[in-house]
């Protein structure tokens, strides 16, 4: 299934930003669906997912209490909200599917950045 995230951008230390992920040609809705980020140099990261059967959510410890995803099943769309931004949460972030959070694929298509400055 192949993805797009949108929504990055320039932000901040302490401020906001919704990433939304979008298929023009498959249902998010039957989809697990995860965000990673990957910074310069670093190891990709996964930071979230969204199951498909009853919509619970998972985060890494990274971003627990600051990033919420959630699903907009009417806009096909996925999100991910970034609040309290800090430096460290600069990267790349791209999204994917699987049947369920343990089989979601590596990101295949483009990623947005997010960068956090000041």
């Amino acid at each position: 299934v192949q993805l797009q995230a949108s929504g990055g951008g320039l932000v901040q230390p302490g401020g906001s930003l919704r990433l939304s992920c979008a298929s023009s040609r498959f249902t998010l809705h039957y989809y697990a669906i995860a965000w990673f980020r990957q910074a310069p140099g670093k190891e990709r990261e996964r930071v979230s997912c969204l199951t498909s059967t009853d919509n619970k959510f998972y985060y890494s410890d990274s971003v627990k209490g600051r990033f919420t995803t959630s699903r907009d099943s009417a806009k096909n769309t996925v999100y991910l909200q970034l609040n309290s931004l800090k430096p460290e949460d600069t990267a790349v972030y791209y999204c994917a599917s699987g049947d369920t959070c343990r089989t979601v694929v590596s990101p295949r298509g483009p990623g947005t950045l997010v960068t956090v400055s000041s």
